[in-house]
């Protein structure tokens, strides 16, 4: 079973920069971010596919997120750009076993999540 490690987060002001990080104790075929806020169910964020770097996008953070990864390092990273009080969610780090990353049914393994909290 893999292991996800998340790091980074925290608590930045509107317009803000924030960086997650999600250590693979193995290569998966992609990994994903997915984030889930009080009360709502968890929504994905981004994507990325682990030879190819092919990367998939929710429409709220498209132009703001980018997801990359270090295959050297197993390493997948989200940049969250232009921070909005609706980005405020714990952010988890997901193994998926195909491209479907929308979809929370492809993961097998989570990450513990990350809190982000953005204020004005």
């Amino acid at each position: 079973q893999v292991q996800l490690v998340e790091s980074g987060g925290g608590s930045v002001q509107t317009g803000g920069n924030v960086r997650l990080s999600c250590a693979a104790s193995e290569p998966t075929n992609y990994m994903g971010w997915l984030r889930q806020a009080p009360g709502k169910e968890r929504e994905f964020v981004a994507g990325i596919g682990w030879r190819g770097g092919r990367t998939f996008y929710a429409d709220s953070v498209k132009g703001r997120f980018t997801a990359s990864r270090d295959n050297v390092k197993n390493t997948a990273y989200l940049q969250m750009n232009d921070l909005k009080a609706e980005d405020t969610a714990i952010y988890f780090c997901g193994a998926a076993s195909s491209g479907a990353v929308y979809s929370t049914d492809v993961y097998y393994a989570w990450g513990q999540g990350t809190q982000v909290t953005v204020s004005s």
